[in-house]
């Protein structure tokens, strides 16, 4: 009996062990795919992923707070007002609705929290916040007359922006130095600041040594005209001098014809910003000690600045954190999103940086296939290639493509204006002859082509540049000077236009021939098998 009660016994605590162990497990497995999954970013989703992904989020927080949900209306009404409009009033009427509802494209906001609070009701309280978000970018989706681009979706990567934000004493946006304004996002800049008002918010405009001088003046006034506080920056140029190699880029050497005094145009070295960095934003910290404002307690224990870098993906974020800090620390390539969390990087006894992960902010101001030409959306996702090839055919002048690539593009038709951009599909046979790119079909291999050439868009290869808006008249006139070839082309425009205008009398035959020539010239068609027919049916 005593041998047969210990065995039972010796069976029942191992029987107990082994369901512990197996709970542990399945606790251990569940906080994994809760908490420690890889982030990924997330922006574009189908329409009905999006709405089954509100409505599983809308019941999950009913059942947390049950009169805080409330229902999301479905606009049934699928009849168009737009009817009997044409192009140019509908822009007219699309311009006027993006600045009246310009107010409403904004960050997501973090909800207000204390250190009291809970893990689970931190949670609850920032999905709640970011579904009411997502909720108010969905009814301006509904509105027919605008078109909302594609924009981060994933609430875990902007809880890295939050926490960026609430840390660093300098916010530093990085931008394109090319078309800095379409990756500013100034409501970036007034959260900063109703998280503390002596935050504040500098551009580094990247890739810096892509634009004339002449051009850099412009944006150093526009800026300086705006109370924008900036800085010209280069994180190849900066790194190349690190290492002590030459740019292997040759598009990138100095500009030398247009030289300038002024002080604000210059290109940054890497200690010239270092040392500017610091300096701002002991600026704002002896300012907020100046006003008697108490610090965090995590703050006060701190003894570096903070300066955190934010911005759009694959604007050079990663780059110039490792010219930085003089070592790679940070992953970089040229597929945007590389960096998944943000990271903190200790630089001196008073100085450190946190590197944020890129996002992309909702826009009004460009479309998909701009966002893809400027880098912001992969180009693995392009779907029609044709259309964000003419983004860059449409930026990037003729000749300079031609001369980047050895090319002959073909020239407008005589009923064409004479100084209309080359078409997509133009540039793109052009380049698949000249590189030999024939797909498996023995077309031309137009998506290889377009990824090659996006590639070389978005690295500086095709020079491209925006110049600001508000340009005075003295300004417009001394930018003709600086470029005569516009003044040509505009006093040919009248001659353009009889061209075009007698063009329009042109029979359908030669419209028809002026295309089968084309597709001839590029190798599209050939009467090859034709003739072997006709000499095939003689024999």
């Amino acid at each position: 009996m005593g041998k047969n009660e210990k065995t039972s016994l010796g069976r029942a605590l191992v029987k107990h062990h082994n369901h512990m162990i197996q709970e542990t497990k399945e606790k251990g497995k569940s906080y994994k795919d809760q908490h420690k999954k890889v982030l990924e970013s997330v922006t574009e989703v189908s329409d009905i992923d999006a709405i089954i992904e509100q409505a599983e989020e809308a019941e999950r927080l009913f059942a947390i707070h049950h009169d805080s949900a409330t229902p999301v209306p479905i606009n049934m009404d699928t009849g168009s007002s737009s009817s009997g409009i044409t192009a140019k009033e509908w822009k007219e009427q699309r311009m006027r609705e993006e600045a009246l509802h310009a107010s409403s494209l904004q960050v997501p906001r973090r909800p207000h929290w204390t250190p009291k609070m809970n893990v689970e009701q931190l949670d609850a309280n920032e999905r709640q916040a970011f579904l009411t978000w997502r909720r108010k970018l969905a009814s301006l989706e509904e509105n027919e007359k605008l078109v909302l681009t594609p924009f981060e979706k994933n609430l875990d990567i902007w809880r890295q922006l939050w926490r960026v934000l609430e840390r660093s004493d300098l916010i530093v946006m990085v931008v394109d130095a090319r078309d800095p304004l379409f990756y500013r996002c100034p409501d970036l800049e007034a959260y900063a600041q109703e998280i503390d008002e002596h935050k504040k918010t500098m551009l580094l405009v990247n890739k810096a040594d892509l634009l004339p001088s002449y051009v850099r003046e412009k944006w150093a006034e526009y800026f300086s005209r705006n109370n924008i506080l900036f800085v010209f920056w280069s994180a190849k140029a900066a790194t190349a001098t690190l290492e002590g190699k030459p740019l292997k880029e040759q598009w990138r050497a100095p500009d030398t014809s247009h030289k300038t005094d002024n002080p604000a145009v210059k290109v940054y070295g890497r200690d010239e910003l270092l040392a500017r960095l610091k300096l701002e934003a002991l600026e704002i910290v002896k300012m907020r000690k100046s006003r008697g404002v108490s610090a965090t307690s995590a703050e006060s224990h701190r003894e570096q600045v903070v300066v955190g870098f934010v911005g759009y993906p694959n604007v050079g974020k990663s780059s110039t954190i490792n010219a930085l800090v003089g070592q790679k620390r940070t992953g970089v390539t040229s597929t945007p999103g590389k960096t998944k969390h943000f990271q903190t990087l200790i630089i001196s006894e008073d100085l450190m940086l946190c590197d944020c992960p890129g996002l992309v902010f909702p826009s009004f101001s460009s479309s998909r296939y701009e966002m893809i030409a400027s880098g912001v959306l992969p180009i693995d996702r392009m779907t029609e290639h044709r259309e964000a090839i003419k983004v860059v055919a449409e930026r990037v002048p003729r000749h300079a493509i031609e001369d980047v690539y050895n090319i002959s593009l073909p020239k407008p038709k005589s009923y064409e204006p004479q100084s209309r951009p080359p078409l997509a599909s133009e540039l793109l046979r052009t380049y698949c002859l000249s590189r030999g790119y024939v797909a498996s079909s023995g077309l031309p291999d137009e998506t290889r082509a377009a990824r090659q050439i996006l590639k070389d868009y978005i690295e500086g290869k095709l020079p491209h540049f925006a110049m600001p808006p508000e340009i005075t008249r003295d300004d417009e006139n001394e930018t003709a000077d600086d470029n005569m070839g516009a003044e040509t082309r505009e006093g040919s425009q009248p001659e353009e236009e009889g061209k075009e205008a007698t063009g329009l009398g042109l029979g359908l035959d030669q419209v028809l021939d002026d295309l089968s020539s084309f597709d001839l010239a590029n190798g599209i068609g050939s009467n090859k098998k034709k003739q072997h027919k006709k000499s095939h049916r003689k024999q």
